[in-house]
């Protein structure tokens, strides 16, 4: 990801998990911030979709371990 993409993320999360001061690092899991909850964790993906202008399969979205996952998920849909 470049950075503009990292804070672009950054923010999306911080903004639907409502914690200005989130860190995100590549083994943040939802277990790791308490209000990633199944809901935040749906409206998360849909604003990730929308800012990105990528869609996910659910089969993606259910093999996601960690946000480091999710930002090679994130590469691979802006690269083809």
């Amino acid at each position: 990801m470049t950075p503009d993409q990292e804070a672009l993320l950054t923010e999306l999360f911080r903004t639907v998990l409502g914690d200005d001061a989130l860190q995100l690092h590549d083994r943040l899991t939802a277990k790791d911030v308490p209000s990633w909850d199944s809901f935040n964790h749906v409206n998360l993906m849909l604003h990730i979709e929308t800012q990105f202008k990528i869609r996910f399969a659910n089969d993606e979205i259910a093999s996601l371990r960690d946000v480091g996952e999710l930002k090679q998920l994130i590469d691979r849909k802006l690269a083809g």
